[in-house]
């Protein structure tokens, strides 16, 4: 049995060893530069526990766009509200690492700068359409950087995991609701 890799399957100490100091330097620059702008104050919003006022504006574009077709005779906005009161919530229940990696998933795409060239959203998230957003995701979703899969797996998961955690989503999807006890 060979236990060996052919030499041309492209994956040596060294490119992993490459990929990793990137990767570092990336989330470094990301951390200094989120920091320096104001961009990661851990203030939360008025009516938040942890979401702060910098996060609002990506999650209010998201949302529609991921509960696409999932929100039934609920309204968007109410829709929108509720789950990011049910994001909050299920903020103060993560981990302390959990939750700065998710902080600092927040503020990469909150900072222009990186946000940009990163998501191909240009202007502000307040201006973005549904199919920037969608091809945003999309180009998360099948990158080859396992970084960007990661944060939009931890994205989808979030914001899933809130909606479909309140009551109002539940007839949509013909979950008549948990039992009475």
């Amino acid at each position: 049995m060979n236990n060996s890799l052919p030499e041309n399957a492209g994956l040596s100490r060294r490119s992993v060893l490459k990929v990793g100091l990137c990767a570092s330097a990336f989330l470094s620059t990301v951390g200094l530069a989120a920091g320096l702008s104001g961009c990661s104050a851990s203030t939360p919003a008025n009516d938040y526990n942890l979401l702060r006022e910098s996060d609002l504006p990506f999650l209010r574009a998201l949302i529609p766009v991921m509960l696409e077709g999932s929100l039934g005779a609920v309204s968007a906005s109410t829709a929108i509200t509720g789950t990011l009161k049910s994001i909050d919530a299920t903020l103060l229940g993560l981990s302390p690492e959990v939750l700065k990696l998710t902080q600092q998933l927040f503020d990469v795409l909150a900072l222009p700068v990186i946000r940009a060239p990163l998501t191909g959203i240009w202007g502000r998230w307040d201006d973005a359409s549904p199919a920037q957003i969608t091809a945003f995701l999309d180009r998360w979703d099948t990158s080859s950087l396992g970084m960007l899969r990661m944060g939009h797996n931890a994205l989808q998961q979030l914001v899933m995991m809130a909606w479909y955690s309140q009551a109002q989503s539940w007839a949509q999807c013909g979950y008549p609701g948990p039992p009475t006890v």
